[in-house]
């Protein structure tokens, strides 16, 4: 019978036990939703203006609100970090240390684009074992500012901007909207304070 369909791959409605959601639980709607992490970066004419939330979540808790997602690669170079943490602090210590050498080795800063090309072949090499999703954004004395985006997986992509990690899905729309080229650095600051209140 129906009844005993529902009770044997059902059983929370066997029971008499309350159930998550009821129409009398309206706690959801008043509740504070955590957005996930929320990483951009957008160029402008001299250079790039990166921002990231501060908060690390598990799941839908908040584990700490201020951690700090940008990481200085060199000189001229940060990446913002989204996914696991253990795992973009080890590729983001990595690159750092590789691109020192290749500094070294150059004797000269290194390009914004070889730091990028590190992380992407780290993240596409080892991507059944990490959670990382990294955007790069620095200068250099050849191309000037440059944004690149490495998401999960290890491809690599050149953009003006990119957004990246779990709540970059809820200001896709707006940076769209609001986004426009050749920005000057105090246009690209607001732009990036706005996209992250949101």
């Amino acid at each position: 019978t129906t009844g005993s369909y529902i009770a044997r791959f059902l059983p929370h409605f066997a029971s008499n036990a309350p159930l998550f959601f009821t129409m009398n639980n309206t706690d959801w709607m008043t509740k504070a939703h955590s957005m996930g992490t929320s990483i951009m970066a957008v160029r402008f004419a001299g250079g790039v203006v990166m921002g990231a939330d501060s908060r690390t979540t598990t799941g839908s808790y908040i584990a700490n609100r201020v951690s700090d997602k940008l990481t200085p690669i060199h000189d001229s170079i940060y990446c913002c970090r989204s996914g696991s943490a253990s795992d973009t602090q080890a590729v983001a210590d990595y690159v750092k240390y590789y691109l020192n050498v290749h500094a070294i080795e150059l004797g000269d800063k290194p390009l914004v684009k070889s730091a990028a090309a590190l992380f992407q072949r780290l993240c596409y090499e080892n991507k059944n074992a990490l959670q990382a999703g990294i955007i790069v954004g620095g200068w250099d004395k050849k191309k000037g500012g440059q944004v690149f985006t490495i998401p999960l997986g290890g491809s690599l992509v050149e953009q003006p901007f990119s957004i990246g990690g779990s709540g970059s899905t809820y200001i896709y729309g707006y940076c769209d909207a609001h986004y426009r080229e050749n920005m000057t650095k105090e246009e690209c600051e607001q732009f990036v304070i706005n996209c992250e209140s949101i």
